[in-house]
């Protein structure tokens, strides 16, 4: 499954990446490793998911972003031509994030890897667990995951490297 996308947008959405690129498991992990806060406030959220919205804006693309930290919603934002369905994504995919401490595109590919899907092997209900590319999970140095930046409207690989890239630009760090 894949999200609601607009074709005229798909590349320019992510021009930092290669659109037919799959990331390995190891690059995936490391992204992880990688992209960790110091520190996670109520003002990090604010100034994070502003940057998602500026970004999706500047691409038209329809997205609707969220940010989650100790089960209480800190962000949201639904940008022109998302859809009700953007936040039920949104959810579902926050919610693998957040169980199993791992970007929900990750989660998904390791299934893959095993040459199973998570909907048949996971044992959780799909109507409340997606792992599809979009969830990231919040991770502060010394404590762990937090929480989760989550977009949805895109396909799942371009959502995933969305907000991977506006981790990087929030953090500063380089790929």
């Amino acid at each position: 499954m894949t999200h609601k996308s607009n074709p005229s947008h798909s590349q320019e959405l992510t021009p930092k990446f290669h659109p037919e690129l799959t990331p390995s498991l190891e690059e995936l992990e490391q992204q992880e490793r990688r992209l960790v806060f110091r520190q996670f406030t109520h003002d990090d959220a604010w100034a994070l998911g502003s940057l998602l919205v500026g970004m999706a804006r500047e691409r038209q693309a329809p997205v609707a972003i969220d940010i989650h930290r100790a089960g209480q919603q800190l962000f949201h934002a639904a940008l022109p031509g998302s859809t009700p369905d953007n936040d039920a994504w949104i959810e579902r995919k926050r919610r693998v994030a957040e169980r199993y401490g791992s970007a929900s595109y990750l989660v998904g590919a390791r299934f893959r890897a095993k040459g199973t899907t998570f909907e048949e092997s996971s044992r959780l209900d799909p109507d409340t667990y997606a792992a599809h590319g979009g969830s990231f999970p919040i991770t502060v140095e010394g404590v762990g995951v937090i929480g989760a930046v989550t977009v949805s409207g895109l396909p799942q690989l371009q959502d995933h490297r969305f907000v991977v890239e506006a981790l990087e630009e929030f953090l500063g760090k380089d790929r």
